[in-house]
């Protein structure tokens, strides 16, 4: 059995992304969750050969952002407020695999979840988290970062809390205790909620999860609730998302 480890700080849990701004972010390791769908679709596209994510936070700047690529070597995928961006590939996982990524970067825009990845980009260093890659990005933080602090940031949605990231928040915090004791009460109701709710039938019942059944996307929210499926671990360096060896 793996030495405990103590962070020198709290592991923490934020519960929607503006709580950020109550937070000194600088010198602190973060961890974006945007479970249904921003972050495990970046999660999984990467594990599927696409070169790079680019999150950016709205369709004007991923259009801009597309000016800068040659034609074919780029996918414009994303939302808001759940509607498929016109003339972007849905930014569901399963679906933007369908629409093809590999050896292409992809340009993506949500309502939530590249906006949480912008805001907490003065970060020492920035992670996208998915359940699909939990434990490979525990196991990563520990060895990379062992005295950081480390903030799991939940994106929400529109300043309001949302299930599936706090239950995605709950299994990396299970992850990180097995190494680490020192954590705060929001990382330990996270945990609990966690070890409560089962999943997929958890996510599919959650608000957001219920709205994608009703758009026949509960394959969707099924593939999001796999844990631990692709070992990747994909950081944010200079705005773009690529993965590190």
């Amino acid at each position: 059995m793996a030495a405990r480890i103590d962070l020198k700080h709290k592991l923490h849990v934020l519960t929607k992304k503006e709580e950020l701004d109550a937070v000194r972010v600088p010198g602190k390791v973060v961890i974006v969750l945007d479970i249904l769908f921003a972050t495990t679709t970046m999660v999984t596209a990467l594990a599927h050969g696409a070169k790079e994510v680019v999150p950016v936070l709205d369709e004007a700047a991923a259009r801009e952002e597309a000016e800068r690529f040659a034609a074919d070597s780029f996918v414009l995928a994303g939302e808001l407020y759940a509607e498929t961006l016109p003339g972007f590939a849905h930014p569901a996982p399963l679906s933007l695999l369908e629409h093809g990524v590999a050896a292409k970067s992809v340009i993506y825009s949500t309502t939530n979840g590249t906006v949480a990845m912008a805001q907490a980009s003065s970060a020492a260093r920035v992670y996208c988290g998915a359940l699909l890659n939990a434990r490979a990005l525990t196991e990563y933080i520990l060895a990379r970062h062992p005295r950081d602090t480390v903030l799991i940031v939940c994106s929400g949605s529109g300043n309001n809390f949302n299930f599936e990231d706090f239950y995605g928040a709950g299994y990396f915090v299970e992850c990180f205790l097995e190494r680490v004791s020192d954590v705060s009460d929001a990382a330990k109701a996270a945990l609990t909620v966690y070890r409560h709710a089962k999943a997929p039938d958890a996510l599919l019942d959650c608000r957001v999860g219920r709205m994608m059944v009703e758009r026949g996307l509960a394959r969707e929210v099924e593939f999001a609730s796999r844990r631990d499926a692709f070992p990747v671990i994909p950081a944010l360096e200079g705005g773009t998302l690529r993965l590190v060896a």
